[in-house]
């Protein structure tokens, strides 16, 4: 039987040689998580108002968005990433999902006649 083996990984069973373990993996020392835990309600209680209270110009929240407000208001130390925020959401159990934007018609008795038509 022949296994493939890349040529990092043969080239280190080469130095070792094949009745060595391999060497553990080094990771860091220590790891700090990136959204401080005793800001989670200000998290939540941000996402709950508009961006344009705070002089955005939009009015949807975006991961992005939500990390430069914190960073803003000193509750990072540094500028965190979308992902920083939406794990940070994830561990409070709030679900992120990208906003939609909805077509709405011009029409004045768009509402009646959507009414009608989907009963």
């Amino acid at each position: 039987m022949l296994l493939a083996i890349g040529p990092r990984r043969d080239q280190g069973l080469r130095r070792r040689g094949p009745g060595l373990p391999a060497p553990e993996v080094q990771g860091p020392k220590t790891t700090h998580p990136a959204w401080p835990k005793d800001r989670d309600g200000d998290l939540k209680a941000l996402l709950h108002q508009s961006p344009r209270n705070l002089g955005k110009p939009t009015s949807l929240w975006t991961l992005d968005l939500a990390a430069e407000v914190c960073f803003e208001k000193g509750w990072t130390k540094r500028r965190l990433s979308g992902e920083a925020i939406r794990q940070a959401l994830k561990r409070l159990g709030v679900g992120w999902k990208r906003a939609k934007h909805w077509l709405v018609s011009p029409d004045p008795e768009y509402a009646s006649k959507k009414r009608r038509a989907t009963g």
